[in-house]
């Protein structure tokens, strides 16, 4: 992973929320994004698809549901700039909103049904 490329993606405040989510809940799938962000479902797929893309996330599918998650094999440096950015992130009002919306999202997908 290229140092420029990382920070590239990083560059966008859509993908960093996403980020800060992903780090605080493990694993989500779009609709839970969708929500979250309070945006459209082919806008966070096109963000998704970027981060997964440069190898920040990894995506599996389970039935219906695809699930996003951090990917396991990032270089150590590039998961404390996540880790910091997303704490970052989450402290906002944006970040707040992100999570409150989560935490209120009824019919979430189970994670024993995805597994």
């Amino acid at each position: 992973m290229e140092v420029a490329q990382f920070h590239r993606a990083l560059s966008d405040e859509t993908r960093l929320r996403v980020l800060a989510l992903l780090t605080a809940e493990g694993e989500l799938c779009v609709c839970e994004l969708v929500l979250a962000l309070d945006m459209i479902q082919p806008r966070i797929s096109r963000h998704l698809a970027l981060l997964r893309d440069q190898g920040i996330l990894q995506a599996r599918r389970s039935g219906q549901w695809v699930l996003y998650s951090i990917a396991p094999d990032l270089p150590a440096w590039a998961r404390e700039i996540l880790r910091a950015s997303a704490g970052a992130v989450a402290q906002t009002e944006a970040g707040k909103r992100d999570q409150a919306r989560l935490a209120d999202m009824h019919e979430r997908p189970s994670r024993q049904c995805c597994a």
